[in-house]
């Protein structure tokens, strides 16, 4: 059994946030779509706002932030964040709460009860972007979603890890094929957009012969993929049936483990 829990209470370009549960400690990688949304969807799961002990930024994009603003109103709760993505937050109506943006460099590593979060920097347009390691023990979960494309960084902060939230944004032919503007499919596409079915499904074939057995799909375009084509992509180059592999929602949260 492992010593800990991955739930996605939603994923996807209208808000990301994922609780992640040891026998110490509570943390949230992300807070996007609202408030309300974000503290409904830990009530549906049986848990509380008031529980959780630390929130982890990967970028300052509004699906990944969006509920900040209200939450810390009543919530304060710590808030670690590369200090580039931290300005524009600050800028953007968070400056009073300035005592609770925990500000870091790019790559930072923080403990909280027993967990060790290390973050990674990962390809994407915003400011900055990190994925993050998390270790709890002799156990490691991995989170990268919001990559242009998979780095060596990326493939060694994951390597190991026995649980990885991974992005699976889109299928190419869906999204070339699909009604975005064409310059916004190229963004899609390039080193600093998301990542698509076959490169998710290739580094996850990869972990898996590095020890990763859960797999967690995450931040699926609704308009350029659909859960059961990035699941089947992933599980045909995985092969293996004692890999956990499921797909996160936009709608509803999903336990990994």
């Amino acid at each position: 059994m492992a010593n800990y829990s991955i739930t996605s209470l939603y994923s996807g370009s209208k808000g990301n946030s994922v609780l992640i549960e040891s026998e110490g400690a509570r943390i949230l990688i992300d807070a996007g779509r609202s408030a309300r949304a974000l503290c409904n969807a830990l009530t549906s799961i049986g848990k509380s706002i008031d529980g959780i002990d630390a929130i982890f930024i990967t970028h300052e994009h509004t699906d990944h932030v969006g509920a900040l603003e209200v939450l810390l109103k009543k919530h304060p709760i710590p808030v670690h964040i590369v200090g580039i993505s931290a300005k524009k937050l600050l800028l953007k109506g968070l400056s009073v709460y300035d005592s609770l943006i925990c500000q870091h460099p790019p790559v930072f590593s923080v403990t909280v009860g027993d967990m060790t979060v290390k973050s990674f920097p990962t390809p994407h347009d915003s400011e900055y972007c990190v994925g993050y390691r998390i270790e709890i023990g002799e156990s490691a979960i991995g989170y990268a979603t919001d990559i242009g494309y998979v780095t060596s960084e990326i493939r060694e902060s994951l390597a190991g890890c026995e649980s990885i939230v991974l992005e699976s944004n889109h299928d190419e032919e869906m999204l070339m094929n699909g009604p975005y503007p064409y310059e916004l499919k190229l963004r899609i596409r390039s080193n600093r957009g998301h990542l698509s079915n076959s490169a998710c499904a290739e580094l996850s074939s990869e972990l898996c012969s590095r020890g990763t057995r859960n797999i967690l799909l995450a931040h699926l375009s609704e308009e350029n993929n659909e859960p059961s084509i990035a699941f089947d992509e992933v599980w045909s180059a995985v092969a293996d049936e004692s890999v956990n592999i499921k797909v996160a929602s936009q709608h509803v949260p999903i336990k990994l483990i």
